[in-house]
């Protein structure tokens, strides 16, 4: 018997091994395997059985995202490019019996390979988590101490003091030894001498590494559900259909409950759950709620979490101990048995979006699987996307809506600020508009909290010379620095490179600068001197840095330790502040003026998102959206929650257009430390592209970003009425047309950044 191999690098094909008769019963599909190749060991994932007839004949290595034949040869241990009548070697173990891939997840990685073009090795790496794949990673042991029998308290060899030690013991039931050693103030020695006198029994266990430890988790029951949320509730748990479930609802509507009492249904009928957050930022919340009502049921995944943390939570989850799975993107890929429900909460966020080899969508990586595994999938939003709109309309999804919060609680009145009059008026207008310091105040004055977005971190994003004109840029990309007023330093959110700001300017000599632009960290600057007594919290990526960052600054705001909470936008959506009655929105046309035909969607997205933060409990909300173009139509019909209308203006734009959804749409990136060289390769390819029916190419042209980390750019865009016409004509040219090793390519389908 043979086993195709995916090994542990990314080479894109799969080798086949003899399998030794003492193992043949014990090699199973999924499996991690120990295999010889080339002059050492390596690991590989078992894919799948055949039989070769004998083993003198030694077929050709296959392309595993293709399905062709590799001419390249592959090194020594697994089959030549020729059918050579060669001695194959043998698998050398079974790294770890239990499979890690289910067959339907096996054809989940393959889908993900075939259709974002990348090799099948990359896509199972990125469907376990590497702490899981490290081959010393292991459970973490400490020594327990297990009381002995009864009557031996009364043994006379125990000395008074270990007498009480021992009843003390057998009333707390045992305990790790660390722990019993700080609650009785006493020493491991002495507990080994008890042990030698058969007091207590000493042996090594597996202590679970837990990422919810210390974290305040109070227990919930079901809540009653209104006629929206049963309707909604209902059309998830009917069991005739599984087709996706987009569930729209309004911010505020109670979507997390109907998740919640979905999942339910579900674990009454033995079936597990994932459920999808976009963002580290929401995963505590959500992580609490979900825990609170299902205990120890409950995992959770990120990449916030320890090595050990996440070996643990995986192996629960895969022996089936949790049954509940709470994460982002990568927690699709939870190993959960008998999977019954995915939700994929806040559907349209662009974190979905993997931005590396493979660029997998988690949301329709989730739809797959939930094909593959016959399991429902439901996709919650309160500004779905133009995707998933445009597939109910196709009839592919069902969709079930919920257009009033719970409890009659009204949505937040809405006032969009005209900033170039605010600015004509006060000089000082640049950050916050006169109505909203009114608003903040009087919330301040009632003890209510307020919220503001601002999608720009640091303190200013440009350090201009007065004299010339010169800005401080990074010298690696082609971007400005951004100055960030709490270290007093000059950073590149790109390549992450910094410097101190320069006495004097290198062009001209003068040494006096603009601070031009704002950030989070000049907004909470000049907020604090508006309201010197005010608490004031700031969440963004320089305020989130350490374990738990996220949720210690959200707790803190839960709790009513702060008065006005001013971030990114990692708070602009699924947070639940009961107390917050206002939402400002300090620059709405940020995400407006991007260079990219999903920008009028996205800034909908956002204002409707955040707007959403206020007034959600008995207290009535108010939104202020601050711009320079208050006569924008997406942003007036943010602030007026008109979805419908705006996405029926925005289908209508990207049909006359041929933009997804009605297309599907791609970009190749390029890049090389020569500038003429990756343009000379991007001509290549576009010219090449161009020539395959079914595709529209553009010409190559540097992005916005021309150069990152010391890497010149250029892109290529791709369109076509389906990915394969794309994938198809990806592979004929990367066979055609291997760029060197200097140039790196990277193709990206279903791009959701386009700069």
């Amino acid at each position: 018997m043979f086993v195709k191999v995916a090994i542990d690098l990314a080479l894109d094909r799969l080798f086949t091994y003899e399998v030794p008769v003492e193992l043949s019963g014990e090699i199973k599909v999924g499996q991690l395997l120990r295999v010889p190749f080339g002059h050492r060991e390596a690991r590989g994932f078992a894919l799948e059985f055949e039989d070769c007839g004998h083993v003198g004949l030694a077929p050709l290595p296959v392309k595993a995202s293709t399905g062709r034949v590799v001419s390249a040869r592959p090194p020594s241990g697994a089959f030549g490019e020729r059918a050579l009548p060669m001695k194959l070697k043998q698998i050398s173990g079974i790294a770890d019996p239990a499979p890690f891939f289910s067959p339907e997840m096996l054809r989940l990685v393959r889908w993900i390979s075939d259709y974002t073009c990348s090799p099948i090795e990359l896509c199972l790496k990125a469907a376990v988590p590497a702490a899981v794949l490290k081959p010393n990673a292991k459970p973490k042991q400490l020594l327990f101490v297990e009381p002995g029998p009864p009557d031996k308290v009364k043994d006379s060899s125990f000395t008074s003091y270990q007498r009480e030690l021992l009843e003390n013991i057998r009333r707390v039931g045992g305990g790790w030894v660390q722990q019993l050693c700080r609650e009785f103030s006493t020493t491991p020695n002495t507990l080994r001498a008890i042990e030698a006198k058969g007091g207590v029994v000493i042996e090594p266990r597996n202590q679970r590494r837990d990422p919810l430890a210390g974290r305040n988790v109070l227990p919930s029951k079901p809540l009653n559900l209104n006629s929206m949320q049963r309707a909604a509730l209902d059309q998830i748990i009917d069991g005739t259909s599984i087709a996706p479930v987009l569930l729209h609802g309004v911010t505020g509507s109670g979507k997390t409950e109907v998740y919640l009492q979905a999942i339910a249904h579900e674990l009454s009928y033995g079936r597990g759950a994932i459920v999808l957050v976009p963002e580290i930022s929401l995963t505590p919340q959500t992580v609490r709620r979900f825990a609170g009502r299902f205990g120890g049921k409950v995992a959770v995944l990120h990449s916030a979490l320890s090595d050990g943390e996440r070996y643990d939570e995986w192996h629960r989850i895969r022996t089936g101990e949790a049954r509940v799975v709470v994460g982002p993107r990568s927690a699709v890929f939870a190993p959960v048995r008998d999977l019954g429900l995915i939700v994929v909460d806040e559907e349209h966020d662009t974190s979905y979006k993997q931005d590396e080899t493979p660029r997998y969508n988690a949301r329709d990586v989730a739809v797959m699987r939930g094909f593959f595994e016959k399991c429902k999938v439901v996709l919650g939003s309160a500004t779905p996307s133009l995707e998933s709109w445009h597939n109910v309309r196709q009839r592919k999804y069902a969709i079930v809506s919920m257009a009033e919060r719970v409890a009659g609680h009204p949505m937040p009145d809405v006032h969009v600020v005209n900033m170039e009059e605010e600015c004509g008026e006060r000089e000082s207008a640049s950050i916050f508009s006169k109505f909203l310091l009114d608003a903040i105040a009087e919330r301040n004055r009632r003890g209510e909290q307020t919220i503001l977005f601002l999608n720009r971190r640091g303190y200013s994003r440009v350090l201009e010379c007065k004299a010339c004109g010169h800005v401080m840029s990074c010298p690696q990309c082609s971007v400005a620095y951004t100055y960030h007023s709490a270290d007093s330093c000059l950073r590149c959110h790109i390549c992450g490179g910094w410097t101190t700001p320069p006495a004097m300017c290198p062009e001209c000599g003068a040494r006096e600068f603009s601070y031009i632009g704002v950030g989070t960290q000049r907004a909470e600057q000049a907020l604090q001197k508006c309201f010197p007594h005010a608490r004031i919290l700031r969440m963004d990526a320089d305020s989130t840095s350490r374990k738990h960052s996220h949720d210690d600054i959200l707790s803190r705001f839960r709790a009513r330790e702060a008065d006005i909470l001013i971030g990114t936008q990692m708070i602009a959506k699924g947070l639940d502040f009961p107390n917050v009655t206002l939402v400002g929105v300090l620059n709405a046309d940020a995400s407006r003026n991007m260079p990219d035909f999903r920008a009028a969607e996205r800034t909908f997205q956002l204002i409707a998102q955040v707007s959403g933060r206020a007034g959600r409990a008995e207290k009535p909300g108010e939104v202020f959206i601050q711009t320079f173009h208050p006569e924008d139509p997406v942003i007036q019909m943010a602030a007026e929650a008109r979805f419908d209308g705006f996405a029926d203006a925005e289908l209508k734009d990207r049909k006359d257009a041929g933009l997804p959804p009605y297309m599907k749409f791609a970009t190749a990136l390029f890049r090389a430390k020569d500038e003429l060289l990756v343009q000379r390769w991007a001509d290549l390819y576009a010219k090449s592209l161009a020539k395959c029916p079914g595709l529209t190419v553009s010409d190559a042209m540097p992005p916005a970003l021309e150069r990152a980390e010391g890497w010149y750019r250029y892109q290529v865009q791709i369109r076509a009425a389906s990915s394969k016409q794309i994938a198809a004509a990806w592979r004929w040219i990367a066979q055609v047309r291997p760029a060197p090793k200097d140039v790196r390519i990277a193709l990206d389908i279903d791009a959701v950044n386009v700069m």
